[in-house]
């Protein structure tokens, strides 16, 4: 069993998850039921359009986040979170009488009360569940149990909405809906007495009950980390592109596709389903780690799918409709449009939750959930923003399909800008493309390498992907040392220079360049950075190791920093080595998929490395592979 599905047998894990999955799955009941009831039969409770009412239901609900997620956070980090949880789950219980109310007196104004106070459950437990993920996890568990959590919403999403539109649809709907709420909110509070303590990180903390300065304050904290609030940002236009989405499918289904209740609970249940398994496949295809390299591939998927469902949604409604779903799936270009919707969540999945774990694991922990209301203040502007640019956009006589291919292109835009600004995102697609589509890499004594610090990494050179390679393996950035001619090299010279490499000459052909290098590295170990270098100068024109040059005796010299030796195996004789001849000069098919191997010694003590004694333990590392 993988290590994301063995946590929800431990106790730290599954009452936690059990209680946010319920909190989701009632969410999702009562919203998309009332608006499937409202969609299909608005006529006998208002006279506002369904397609506006759609988007009406779903800013009521998110407006919360907006208005008073700054409290919630303040409360998550001064309280235990486990007693928040249990709070919220009791307040739940409370929402859902009104909810029912509402239905009995068949009152527009109260139901979306309840959806409104909904929206203020959500609020309050949005901090609480993110910023105890940390407290509960391991750092490599955090990619594992956020999938398991974005996954379990969305699949909580596709069950809340099935049950909900059966709900909808039984006679006297309304009244079953209502209690099955409640049920679900009284499952709820019992699941959340599980949950392990969580004590609060800032319990000092003075509550500042002015929402506009917090909410400020708040932003503000989550701002001090650049690349924290570029993630934040990210997660914010998600939320805004896959909340325009969502609210349009009972519209798209009636309008697009001429079905009915049926046909919405399909749609929703193929872009839940896809947003699922994209979550579950990123512990998979991140091998556990935070890998934000899976950020841009979310990105261009969402995008790409994004039209795709544009173009192929009917330009003419069915005839015969309202269709039964059977005779929906038959009409020409269902299959298309379905695969569109799975494939968009699919990529949503690989997109949010890098950024969730970066999120989680760059903040403060002392401010860890204040970071996360600020990030929510931003998702609920996000979504209020959407909403009202759908609406207006399709007052202004915009057709729905017209309005996906809208958003995607600005999912393109807003991309592009984000990965301008932090090229971090961009580096680590690369990296994550190399590592997983031309070679396939394997690690061991990864954890060998220090969490924290400065250190000196000290590898073979067999490839002119080599530090490509490493930096894929390690968790931190590293600065790598490299030959002023393969940092200039096309294409890969922009990632050596957003990765900030340090560029170096030999003494006789520029001897300024060698001394610059060498006060860069000084300053990057002084700074706590990992400094990688290729000790032997140059990359192996036959496959051995080449004699080390006194370069690292001079670093450690001046800096004495833990030295971590490491060894490449089976890079040699793959398309960017040298082997039989210039790099790239072998077939393209000889180069790809290649096994290849990192392994990592024991960090080593500056006082004890001697040139030969490291060059020996490299080639013990390297054993008898190239």
């Amino acid at each position: 069993m993988s290590s994301q599905f063995r946590l929800l047998r431990e106790q730290r894990f599954r009452p936690f998850f059990l209680t946010q999955f319920l909190g989701a799955f009632n969410d999702n009941l009562f919203k998309n039921a009332l608006v499937v009831l409202l969609t299909f039969q608005a006529a006998s409770w208002t006279t506002i359009a369904p397609a506006l009412l759609a988007n009406l239901a779903a800013g009521i609900f998110i407006l919360p986040f907006f208005l008073f997620s700054a409290s919630a956070g303040q409360l998550a980090d001064k309280y235990d979170k486990a007693g928040l949880t249990r709070l919220v789950k009791g307040l739940e219980i409370a929402i859902m009488l009104v909810a029912l109310a509402g239905f009995v007196a068949h009152s527009l104004t109260v139901l979306l009360a309840a959806l409104f106070l909904l929206g203020c459950h959500s609020t309050l437990f949005g901090p609480v569940k993110y910023a105890l993920l940390p407290q509960h996890l391991h750092e490599d568990e955090l990619i594992g149990g956020n999938a398991l959590v974005e996954a379990g919403t969305f699949v909580a999403i596709l069950l809340g909405t099935l049950v909900g539109g059966m709900l909808a649809a039984a006679p006297q709907g309304e009244l079953w809906v209502a209690g099955g709420g409640l049920a679900v909110a009284v499952a709820g509070y019992f699941a959340s007495r599980g949950v392990p303590p969580a004590p609060a990180p800032e319990p000092a903390l003075k509550i500042n009950p002015n929402p506009v300065s917090e909410t400020w304050r708040n932003i503000g904290f989550a701002r001090q980390n650049r690349p924290v609030f570029l993630a934040i940002m990210g997660i914010s236009w998600f939320w805004l592109y896959g909340a325009l989405f969502l609210a349009q499918f009972p519209a798209y289904a009636k309008g697009v596709l001429g079905g009915g209740e049926g046909t919405v609970t399909l749609l929703l249940a193929t872009f839940t389903v896809g947003i699922g398994l994209g979550s579950l496949l990123c512990e998979k295809l991140s091998g556990g780690q935070v890998e934000i390299g899976l950020v841009p591939f979310g990105s261009i998927g969402l995008t790409l799918f994004g039209l795709d469902l544009a173009f192929a949604s009917p330009t003419v409604l069915p005839a015969g409709a309202p269709l039964a779903i059977g005779a929906v799936l038959v009409q020409p270009g269902m299959v298309r449009v379905l695969l569109a919707l799975l494939m968009l969540g699919v990529f949503g999945g690989f997109f949010i939750v890098p950024l969730y774990a970066m999120m989680q694991s760059r903040s403060a922990p002392q401010q860890r959930a204040r970071i996360i209301a600020g990030n929510n203040i931003l998702n609920a502007l996000f979504m209020v923003v959407g909403a009202l640019s759908a609406g207006a956009l399709l007052s202004a006589g915009l057709t729905i399909p017209e309005l996906f291919g809208v958003a995607a292109l600005m999912n393109a835009a807003v991309a592009l800008y984000i990965y301008r600004l932090v090229p971090e995102f961009l580096l680590r697609f690369v990296v994550w493309m190399l590592v997983h589509s031309v070679y396939r890499l394997r690690t061991e004594g990864s954890a060998r390498i220090p969490a924290e610090g400065p250190a000196v990494l000290v590898c073979n050179h067999v490839s002119f992907v080599d530090a490509l390679v490493i930096a894929a393996a390690c968790r931190r950035p590293i600065r790598f040392v490299m030959d002023h001619r393969i940092f200039r090299w096309p294409v890969l010279s922009y990632v050596f220079r957003h990765s900030r490499a340090i560029p170096i000459a030999p003494a006789k052909e520029d001897p300024q360049m060698m001394e610059a290098a060498f006060a860069e590295v000084a300053r990057a170990l002084a700074n706590g950075e990992l400094v990688g270098l290729f000790p032997e100068g140059k990359i192996t024109a036959d496959g051995e190791l080449c004699p080390f040059r006194p370069g690292l005796a001079r670093i450690l010299e001046g800096n004495p920093v833990p030295v971590v030796p490491m060894a490449l195996r089976g890079l040699w004789g793959s398309m960017f080595s040298r082997k039989d001849g210039p790099a790239l000069s072998r077939p393209l098919r000889r180069g790809l998929f290649n096994r290849i191997e990192l392994v990592v010694g024991e960090p080593l003590a500056p006082q004890t490395v001697s040139l030969p004694g490291l060059q020996l333990q490299v080639a013990e590392l390297r054993g008898d592979w190239r």
